[in-house]
């Protein structure tokens, strides 16, 4: 088939996926009215504190179709307003428990206002009117939730940083063999990174508490395993991993994933994707369920899929 095309309709008829940014601010408690205070503070911590805590949200809402006439998948103005009419209006400034019928939790199927959830039901909100092909949600810079129509299933990712330092070098190559494969970073002395780590559970919603598992807990199996242990060492001195194998990013990050995959399993979700962002310019990403040819397809299907 020919991909030629006149000026006047160049690109029509031809798929794209594209993002609209919109962003709110508003405040929510977990709490159920079925546990008392000491259960609600196990369960979910402060955040059962009352009368609960804000955040400022941000939710980038990704949409696919054919481009028209005019070079468009949509009338940017029509999301902006389906957008604004249907999510931001409803819940900037206003206490989510209290917004949506969805979150009275005095009724047996309501269910808290988590990320997990609130992403979701905005979801609901806007397939009628958009050609939705996912939702990222951020609670914040550091936790956010990703959504693509998958009934009760939903992406939860949790950011954190670590500062290392490494020396790329295989053990039985002169150092002059070691630079021409790893330039500068086969330096005697080595070098350090902050790395950003990026770690993505998968998981069902659960109906009532809104969560995908105990985050709490995420967090502390994240921090004990991996920040406490990699934090401020030189990883092929300090880590007996890395004392026969050699710390690039990438192997960092499956030692990384390879450490997470059971602990969070236990905790009821399922590691999905760990992100090991080395620099600006460098990072590794390990997808944990499938084999990289089949995570790549996966991403191409996601951005074409409306609603399952």
């Amino acid at each position: 088939m020919s991909l030629t095309h006149s000026k006047s309709d160049h690109g029509k008829g031809r798929e794209c996926v594209i993002t609209r940014r919109a962003s709110f601010s508003a405040s929510h408690r977990y709490w159920l009215p079925e546990k008392n205070p000491e259960e609600n503070f196990a369960l979910f911590g402060k955040c059962s504190l009352a009368p609960g805590h804000g955040h400022n949200y941000e939710l980038i809402v990704s949409m696919g179709g054919e481009l028209d006439t005019y070079g468009m998948v949509l009338n940017l103005s029509d999301v902006k307003y389906s957008i604004k009419e249907k999510v931001i209006d409803p819940l900037d400034f206003r206490f989510l428990n209290e917004v949506w019928p969805e979150f009275d939790i005095a009724k047996d199927n309501g269910i808290l206002p988590t990320t997990e959830a609130l992403v979701r039901i905005i979801w609901n909100r806007l397939k009628n009117d958009l050609p939705l092909t996912s939702l990222r949600l951020y609670e914040s810079p550091n936790l956010w939730a990703d959504y693509y129509g998958k009934k009760m299933e939903a992406l939860l990712t949790v950011q954190t940083h670590f500062n290392a330092a490494h020396r790329l070098a295989k053990d039985d190559l002169p150092l002059s063999e070691n630079k021409k494969i790893y330039g500068k970073c086969a330096r005697i002395n080595g070098h350090g990174h902050n790395y950003f780590l990026d770690v993505t559970v998968r998981g069902r919603i659960d109906p009532r508490t809104g969560m995908i598992c105990d985050l709490p807990s995420l967090q502390t199996i994240i921090d004990d395993l991996i920040i406490e242990q990699l934090d401020h060492t030189f990883l092929n001195k300090d880590i007996e991993y890395f004392k026969n194998c050699v710390p690039t990013c990438e192997n960092i990050a499956l030692y990384i994933s390879d450490k997470l995959s059971n602990p969070i399993k236990n905790i009821g979700a399922t590691l999905h994707k760990v992100r090991l962002q080395e620099s600006p310019n460098n990072a590794a990403e390990i997808y944990v369920e499938q084999s990289l040819t089949n995570s790549l397809q996966i991403k191409l299907e996601n951005s074409l899929v409306n609603q399952i």
